[in-house]
Formats: C-alpha cells, sequence, structure tokens
C-alpha cells in the first residue's frame, strides 16, 4: 500500500482531521480507518498514529481488544456459525469443530487462500432451525457435522472466485 497514491488515506486524513480533538478519537478514527480499508493494518494504524499524536502500541492495544476490528485483510467470504443455547444443545460444537477441521482454521481466522473466515456468534434468531451456519447472508438450516464439508464445497463451486 502507498500511501502517497492510495486516495483512501486522502479520505481518512478528511476524516481524522475532523473529529482527532474529540473524546474517544482513537476507537472512532479506527472505525473510520476500517470502513474505509475493511481492516487495520500496521500501516494504516502507523498512519493515525501519526495523526492523531498516540503511539501505534497504544493503537493496536485498542484494535486487538474489540473484536469489531480486523487486523488482517477479511477473507473472501464469512462463514459464522451459531452457538446460541438452541443451536448448540443440537450440535453446533460438533459444527463448528467440522468447519475447522474443514477448513484448517480457529475462530477469527482466515483459510490460507483467504476464501473464508470463520466467526461464532450467539444467536442468529432462528432456533427452531438449529444448528444454523451462514456463509456471508446466505443461511443453512438443521445443519449436521457430517455434510459440513459438502455444505463448503458446493458454495464454493457455486461462487467461484
Amino acid at each position: 500500500m502507498n500511501k502517497c497514491e492510495d486516495v483512501r488515506f486522502t479520505e481518512l486524513k478528511k476524516r481524522i482531521d475532523k473529529i482527532k480533538h474529540k473524546k474517544g478519537a482513537p476507537i472512532i478514527c479506527l472505525q473510520e480507518a476500517q470502513t474505509i480499508f475493511g481492516y487495520l493494518c500496521f500501516e494504516i494504524l502507523e498512519f493515525i498514529s501519526i495523526e492523531i499524536k498516540i503511539s501505534v502500541q497504544k493503537l493496536y492495544e485498542v484494535a486487538s481488544y474489540y473484536p469489531q476490528f480486523k487486523l488482517s485483510l477479511p477473507a473472501k467470504h464469512k462463514i459464522s456459525v451459531c452457538l446460541g443455547t438452541a443451536c448448540y444443545v443440537r450440535g453446533a460444537g460438533e459444527v463448528l469443530d467440522s468447519v475447522k477441521r474443514v477448513l484448517g482454521i480457529c475462530e477469527g481466522e482466515s483459510s490460507k487462500d483467504d476464501y473464508f473466515s470463520l466467526d461464532t456468534v450467539r444467536c442468529l434468531g432462528c432456533c427452531s432451525l438449529a444448528p444454523v451456519m451462514m456463509i456471508d447472508e446466505q443461511f443453512f438450516p438443521n445443519v449436521q457435522a457430517e455434510k459440513v464439508e459438502k455444505i463448503i464445497r458446493d458454495f464454493k463451486d457455486s461462487h467461484p472466485s
């Protein structure tokens, strides 16, 4: 990423200039940066650090504490496994283990090809369909652990890079 050529840094600077003296500016600046870039890499944290005169370390501490902030480029598609009570008692733990095994990743990580990331959620609001998994905005109800590999393969086949 070249800051001189990337217009996103120009946009970020404009936004930072409007908020850098407000209470809570570091978090607001991180939110603005993530809105613009989609994640917060070291170069972005360094840019914010210079603009608001706070150490990169402090910004990193804030960004790594709150799960809303992503410190690496997000994967193309997000898999979410519901671990709410209804889903959990109906086998969501096994579904999650199966997704981890199939993709070779843990929660909060992306697959080696950056095609899928994996997160868990507390409730997707469709408990009668438990256990539930989502890929992006697509629901997969009544998921069985032994069907996860096929669901992932079929999704990837129908959504080529």
